[in-house]
């Protein structure tokens, strides 16, 4: 039918009847071209950006508009003619960027990228919630945008966390490799290879927390030959690491003695462990960390949850270190970012996706109410909190998305 939309001429059979007009048969979806804004991150050492170039062809081949900030995809050597090539629209101004239906980026929003927003725009980033304080939400409330936080967003069919996953997959796989690193001379270690060969004793590695990044974690090390010794707070989190790993290894509740007699003789101990809790709590006691053997390393993933070890505080890509007691920290929280290309890519999967969808079911409220796991994304919805436990935090009123999709 190539002319959606249009009636056709009207055909006499006789008398009183007629051919069908064509747009009687238009029940469909009416599709939204979508005009999408990619700003460039200032946050400092993120190097990720939302959408990779091989995204953006995807979504300009799809008839949406693609406008990017000058040198965006830089810290994940991603340049400008590759964007262009791909479809993009490389301009050098954020206000530009700004002016589209839909603005994407990795880092929360910053306070002069909000006022740059407009009214009933929608906004996709993460949102640390934790770290923005109620002067930072009421900005977002008065510029009436429908806001998204990549934390939030599930996968309607398991009810997994993709952004979250994904990016714990590569904290996970990442970790192993940095306390590789720092194991080393070239890094002042104690010159050990992690894992091990034929006649020498492999590396043992401590892993708190039996989820995503905790699994991966483990399956790279026991690749590199590693005796891996696995705690967590929860037996269905250890029986569900153990089956996807495919092969026996230690498990363990969270108990101090056991703990303490396996840090002991850890040369590596990764924190993994996200959900520790209301109240402020260490996993593991700077009394345990005194025990172990010098020269070990300890890896903090879970940094920007609080940490698992009380010795633990927040370190960055670029002084990423420091040693004490004898044991060498990295606490840096963003360490999907120190592999940003293959970061980007990953995040690109899942975004680009979710922006074909909203075009495709004809708008946001569409696609929200369609779309269970995109909905649960959702913390602002025309200007209105959506998350109570948000709203309770900071003293601000909310209400159920559910019902302001019936009222709007």
């Amino acid at each position: 039918m190539g002319n959606h939309g249009k009636s056709m001429p009207q055909f006499s059979l006789g008398k009183g009847k007629f051919l069908p007009q064509e747009e009687k048969l238009e029940v469909g979806k009416k599709r939204k071209q979508l005009t999408i804004g990619v700003p460039k991150d200032t946050t400092l050492y993120e190097n990720r950006v939302a959408l990779a170039p091989h995204a953006v062809e995807l979504l300009v081949n799809n008839g949406h508009k693609i406008i990017i900030e000058t040198k965006t995809g830089a810290g994940a050597h991603f340049d400008d003619v590759t964007y262009s090539e791909a479809g993009g629209i490389i301009v050098d101004s954020n206000a530009e960027i700004f002016r589209s239906d839909v603005v994407i980026k990795v880092a929360p929003f910053t306070n002069d990228e909000i006022e740059l927003m407009h009214i009933n725009q929608i906004i996709i980033s993460s949102l640390n919630a934790a770290n923005n304080n109620k002067g930072y939400f009421t900005k977002l409330i008065r510029k009436k945008v429908t806001a998204f936080a990549f934390e939030y967003i599930k996968d309607a069919e398991d009810n997994s966390y993709p952004v979250v996953s994904s990016m714990s997959e590569i904290s996970g796989t990442t970790s192993i490799l940095i306390a590789a690193e720092y194991l080393s001379n070239v890094n002042n270690g104690k010159g050990e290879m992690l894992g091990g060969i034929s006649g020498v004793s492999p590396s043992d590695v401590v892993i708190i927390g039996a989820g995503t990044a905790g699994e991966f974690a483990a399956k790279t090390a026991l690749a590199l030959g590693a005796t891996v010794k696995i705690f967590d707070t929860s037996i269905s989190s250890l029986r569900k690491l153990q089956n996807n790993i495919g092969t026996r290894v230690f498990t363990s509740i969270l108990q101090p003695k056991v703990l303490l007699k396996a840090m002991k003789t850890a040369d590596v101990a990764i924190g993994a462990l996200y959900s520790i809790g209301k109240t402020k709590r260490f996993l593991v006691t700077e009394d345990i960390v005194k025990e172990m053997k010098r020269g070990s390393v300890i890896v903090d993933i879970s940094i920007d949850h609080g940490g698992c070890f009380e010795t633990s505080k927040v370190t960055n890509h670029k002084n990423s270190v420091f040693n004490k007691y004898g044991v060498v920290h990295y606490c840096v929280p963003n360490i999907p970012s120190r592999v940003a290309r293959t970061a980007s890519y990953a995040l690109s999967n899942i975004f680009g996706q979710i922006l074909l969808d909203i075009g495709e079911s004809g708008g946001i409220k569409q696609v929200i109410k369609n779309n269970l796991g995109l909905r649960s994304g959702v913390y602002l919805y025309n200007g209105i909190l959506t998350k109570q436990e948000m709203g309770n935090k900071l003293n601000l009123p909310s209400r159920d998305i559910d019902l302001l999709l019936a009222a709007f």
